[in-house]
C-alpha cells in the first residue's frame, strides 16, 4: 500500500492556489527548490503529471484537478485532527447537565463520540432535576443542560418532543387499582402536571411513596406497588409503559430542550451542540421506522 505524503500535497495545494512554485514557496517559508522538488516527488509516485509547465503561468493538468478536491481535503483534516490532539485550545473542561430520566440512549453516545474528537478535554456529567439544573445553568455553574419542560424559555433549543407516558410493571396490575397509587420524587418535574391531569379527569389516586430518590420510585413502580410517569422511551428496561386503553387519563407532551452558555469555547460547545441534536434526530427517526414496522 503506497501512502500520499502530507508534506508534497501541501506543496501542491499551495501551488495551485497561488498560480507557481515562488509564491507558494513564500508561503509555506520553504524554497523554491525544496517545492518543486515536493512536487516532483508526487508526480513520481503517482506516475502521472499534476502540472502543465509549458507556459510560464503554471496550470493543473487534468489530473491535477482531480488531485486538488482530495488534496485539500486531506490537508485540511490533518490540521484539524493535529489542532485537536495537540492545540491547548482544547484543553479544559465542559460541564453537562442532563435528568436523569433522559440519559439514556443519546448521552452516552455524545460523550464517547466527544472524548474521541477531544480528547485533551474533560467532560463532567450531571444529572439532576430540570429545575436544578436550570438554576445551576443561570448561575453559569454549567456549560450545557439537557431539559425536560412542557414549556421551555426562549434560550431553549427544543430537540425533540414525546408525550409523557404511564409507566409501570412490565404486566402489572397497579395501574387498575382504585384509587390509584402514584410514585413520583418531590421535585419531579412531571409531578404537579400529572396530578393535575388525574384530578381533572376525576381519578381517584394517592401518594404510594415520598421519596427524594428516583431509585426508590423505580424499585416501587417495578414491585407493581404504583405506576409513574416518564417520557416515552426513557423508561428503564425493568419497566414498560402501560397499555390501559384510555382507561387512564393523556398527560400531554414534553419537550426535550438544549440549553447552551455563551461563555463556553464556542467551537467546542458547537460541536457538542451537533452531536446532541444529531443523536436525537437519529432516535426520533428510528422510533418512527419503529411505528411503521408496527402498523
Amino acid at each position: 500500500m503506497r501512502n500520499l505524503d502530507m508534506t508534497s500535497l501541501r506543496s501542491f495545494v499551495a501551488v495551485a492556489d497561488h498560480g507557481g512554485v515562488t509564491k507558494a514557496a513564500g508561503m509555506l517559508n520553504f524554497t523554491q527548490s525544496a517545492v518543486s522538488m515536493q512536487l516532483k516527488r508526487l508526480e513520481e509516485m503517482l506516475g502521472i503529471d499534476l502540472l502543465d509547465r509549458s507556459n510560464r503561468r503554471v496550470s493543473l493538468t487534468a489530473a491535477g484537478e482531480q488531485l486538488l478536491s482530495y488534496a485539500r481535503r486531506m490537508v485540511e483534516m490533518n490540521d484539524e485532527a493535529m489542532a485537536r490532539l495537540t492545540s491547548k485550545k482544547y484543553e479544559g473542561e465542559i460541564i453537562m447537565g442532563v435528568p436523569h430520566d433522559i440519559v439514556y440512549p443519546v448521552v452516552p453516545q455524545v460523550l464517547q463520540q466527544f472524548s474521541a474528537e477531544f480528547p485533551r478535554m474533560k467532560v463532567q456529567l450531571l444529572s439532576a432535576y430540570t429545575t436544578q439544573l436550570k438554576e445551576q445553568f443561570d448561575r453559569g455553574e454549567v456549560d450545557i443542560i439537557l431539559t425536560t419542560e412542557a414549556e421551555p424559555d426562549a434560550r431553549a433549543e427544543v430537540l425533540d418532543e414525546r408525550p409523557l407516558c404511564w409507566i409501570g410493571a412490565p404486566g402489572g396490575h397497579a395501574w387498575r387499582q382504585r384509587p390509584l397509587r402514584y410514585a413520583s420524587g418531590r421535585n419531579c418535574l412531571f409531578r404537579p402536571g400529572t396530578i393535575a391531569v388525574m384530578e381533572q379527569a376525576g381519578l381517584d389516586w394517592e401518594n404510594a411513596v415520598d421519596t427524594y430518590s428516583d431509585r426508590t420510585i423505580e424499585a416501587t413502580v417495578s414491585a407493581d406497588l404504583a405506576v409513574t410517569a416518564m417520557i416515552e422511551g426513557t423508561e428503564p428496561q425493568q419497566l414498560s409503559q402501560v397499555r390501559h386503553g384510555g382507561e387512564l387519563p393523556d398527560l400531554g407532551m414534553q419537550k426535550i430542550s438544549m440549553y447552551v452558555q455563551d461563555r463556553s469555547a464556542p467551537e467546542v460547545a458547537r460541536r457538542v451542540a451537533e452531536m446532541l441534536r444529531l443523536g436525537y434526530a437519529g432516535q426520533r427517526q428510528g422510533g418512527q421506522r419503529q411505528q411503521r414496522d408496527v402498523a
